[in-house]
């Protein structure tokens, strides 16, 4: 007899139907189901299921198996550039003939100062190198951000800043360059084609927690003081009493 009437596996997607988590805003939970997976980096994927031993010559299966990546805490407070550590093992003295022993090989990192032309702000962050190569290639830090999708940045900060400048090209914000409105106007063009709705923007990068804390504050109503509710009902006694008063004279 199972322990379980639902498979634990089933247990985060079977909460989704039911209570306040059926009254999350749409465009969240569609990301929560969103399964892509990111792109590698530690090995590279062969894409073929078969190709030619250079051996003997022979044709054989092959599979592409994902190395397992762990993602320290310290990660999600940085931009890693989906790198992070791999535990595997290695022979002793580099010498096949020697025992293995574990290893754990880790991300280079560096501390950069970067800035943000949305925000018009720097920020000191960790990174590593591919993050600074991925960078030039999207031709600017903001591009980076906010291209790059949640599965591939693998990092909190880096989807709080997405959040803010989303936020900030979704409301047409005057703070930004308020001395000099063409340069304000020349940035949100700029990054025009990332606009998203306002009410969207605000749940980018929210961990299911947050985002049902943050719907359960919407939902909040606050209890109405009981001498309302009494002043309420004598204003209503007294109403219903004029009403009530001219009928009186008139039957008499």
């Amino acid at each position: 007899m199972p322990l379980h009437k639902v498979p634990p596996k089933l247990w985060d997607a079977m909460k989704l139907k039911k209570g306040i988590y059926t009254r999350l805003p749409q465009h969240y939970l569609r990301s929560l189901q969103d399964t892509t997976p990111p792109v590698p980096v530690h090995w590279k994927p062969l894409g073929v299921k078969y190709r030619i031993n250079p051996k003997h010559g022979y044709r054989e299966r092959v599979q592409d198996v994902p190395i397992e990546v762990y993602y320290p805490p310290e990660s999600q407070e940085g931009l890693w550039g989906g790198e992070g550590w791999i535990s595997g093992f290695k022979y002793a003295n580099n010498d096949k003939l020697s025992p293995r022993v574990p290893k754990t090989w880790k991300a280079q990192l560096f501390k950069r100062e970067l800035y943000s032309e949305i925000l018009d702000q720097k920020f000191t962050v960790t990174v590593t190198m591919r993050t600074l190569d991925l960078i030039d290639a999207a031709f600017g830090f903001d591009f980076y951000i906010l291209k790059t999708p949640k599965q591939d940045l693998k990092s909190k900060f880096g989807m709080r800043l997405k959040r803010g400048m989303l936020l900030r090209l979704a409301r047409k914000d005057t703070d930004l360059y308020p001395e000099d409105p063409a340069r304000r106007e020349m940035i949100y063009n700029r990054y025009k084609q990332y606009e998203v709705p306002e009410e969207e923007a605000e749940w980018i990068g929210l961990t299911l927690v947050e985002a049902v804390e943050k719907q359960r504050l919407l939902e909040k109503k606050d209890p109405e003081p009981q001498y309302k509710s009494l002043v309420k009902n004598v204003v209503k006694n007294l109403a219903m009493q004029k009403l009530l008063e001219p009928q009186i004279i008139e039957n008499k």
